[in-house]
């Protein structure tokens, strides 16, 4: 099991995450439909996963989303790098009714996101526009490559969940075991 804490003035985060687990979750940030996503993105990824967040959402929930997305970043980093005997790269679409969105990741090492998802106004209390900085400070904390492509959709909720999923099914992929893999680069390393 891993563990990751991180306090500042704005937040205060523990995560414990096993890579390998069957997507049990423990999740309380303090913000409702950031929880539901974790839990999805637990289950589909099959990690077991524990986030625990006290955060200043009296003033509104951007650096709670922001700053459990690195401490969950710091978690997997600690679990997945150096990179050898695993696939390295996953991809998913997932689909939740009319909404189909497209996650496609290379455990490279590298940090870069690549972010196509209309994300305005809110999903009850909570600032869509929150969903690309938890996206961005994943990627970037990991560090990973990832393209996250809403392909179609209209209800929010289901564009932003589908996304979730979708980068938890990519990820379980990209983790799956390869014992001929050995270190997947041309350049011996990641």
């Amino acid at each position: 099991m891993i563990e990751v804490t991180r306090e500042t003035k704005e937040t205060t985060i523990s995560v414990k995450l096993n890579l390998y687990g069957k997507g049990n979750a423990n999740i309380n940030t303090g913000v409702g439909f950031f929880d539901h996503m974790l839990e999805a993105l637990t289950k589909h990824a099959h990690i077991d996963m524990e986030v625990m967040c006290e955060g200043d959402t009296h003033i509104d929930d951007h650096h709670t989303v922001e700053d459990v997305a690195i401490v969950i970043a710091q978690a997997l980093k600690k679990a997945i790098y150096p990179v050898e005997g695993i696939e390295r790269f996953g991809n998913a679409t997932v689909v939740m009714d009319e909404a189909s969105i497209s996650c496609d990741i290379d455990l490279s090492n590298r940090a870069f996101l690549y972010f196509e998802m209309p994300m305005d106004g809110k999903v009850g209390t909570f600032d869509v526009e929150l969903v690309e900085e938890f996206f961005r400070a994943f990627a970037f904390n990991l560090p990973l490559t990832m393209h996250l492509v809403c392909q179609r959709g209209s209800n929010k909720h289901h564009m932003i969940e589908g996304a979730f999923k979708a980068l938890a099914v990519a990820l379980r992929r990209a983790v799956t075991a390869n014992e001929n893999a050995g270190i997947p680069s041309t350049k011996g390393v990641l």
